[in-house]
């Protein structure tokens, strides 16, 4: 056989075989620091909140998956399943969240009594990244979006308020798929103060935050059935996000 004809063979084959089995383009698993801290990365840009999730902004981020489970048994995929993509500005972090769930409920609408148990998602962040109680500090921040847009979290006062100028929120739901943009203001909590007006940080690349995701799933009960996060927390009880932000991973704001 001629030397040009098997080259094209050979090539042929290559091109075959890449074509068959690509590389994922995502993974969905974030990486570890040496600190064994989970990583995610948010990309630069200022996506359209419209609930769409097709701003090309997001077609650059890669998703991470929404799939240790923090409390209640694991969920089938036809009852939930979830990932996320981040990007940033000099103002905001944006959170793209796409939400299989085969039922919606909300029923505490606009009330800070068992929030929780409702379907939501919800938002961990520790600006300086310092970790540690904030289970009733500022700490940081563990915001639970209902599905109504109202943003709960507990206060220095042990009580539960409504944090809604923190977070723009839009939704959008088709059948069992729902699609979360949420615009996110960061504050310095170890500034801030209820009874004065909060500035909001600038952001810039570089900066390293605390961070985790998670969904609160209710099937048609009195409580949720399903907690299901974005990190992996290690021992019998996962449920420690809104009290301690040393199981949160590590975000941080890249410009490519």
């Amino acid at each position: 056989m001629p030397r040009l004809s098997i080259s094209l063979l050979i090539l042929t084959a290559l091109l075959t075989a890449t074509c068959e089995n690509p590389k994922p383009s995502n993974s969905g698993d974030p990486s570890l620091n040496p600190e064994g801290k989970q990583e995610f990365i948010a990309l630069y840009g200022s996506p359209v909140l419209d609930g769409s999730g097709s701003d090309d902004v997001w077609s650059q981020c890669e998703w991470y998956n929404i799939d240790q489970v923090w409390f209640g048994e694991p969920p089938t995929p036809k009852d939930f399943y979830g990932q996320y993509k981040l990007a940033w500005d000099e103002n905001n972090l944006y959170i793209l969240a796409e939400i299989v769930d085969d039922s919606l409920l909300d029923i505490h609408p606009e009330s800070l009594e068992r929030y929780w148990d409702d379907d939501c998602l919800e938002i961990f962040l520790d600006e300086d990244a310092s970790g540690g109680i904030h289970q009733y500090s500022y700490n940081a921040f563990a915001y639970h979006i209902s599905l109504d847009g109202h943003i709960v979290d507990i206060g220095p006062d042990s009580l539960p308020h409504f944090y809604d100028d923190h977070c723009l929120t839009r939704r959008i739901t088709r059948g069992n798929t729902s699609t979360w943009e949420i615009a996110v203001r960061i504050f310095d909590g170890n500034q801030f103060d209820d009874t004065s007006e909060n500035v909001p940080k600038l952001l810039s690349a570089g900066k390293k935050m605390g961070f985790a995701l998670a969904y609160c799933d209710n099937d048609r009960s009195l409580e949720r059935e399903n907690f299901i996060g974005s990190v992996a927390i290690p021992g019998e009880d996962k449920n420690r996000g809104w009290i301690d932000a040393d199981v949160f991973g590590i975000l941080e704001l890249h410009q490519h």
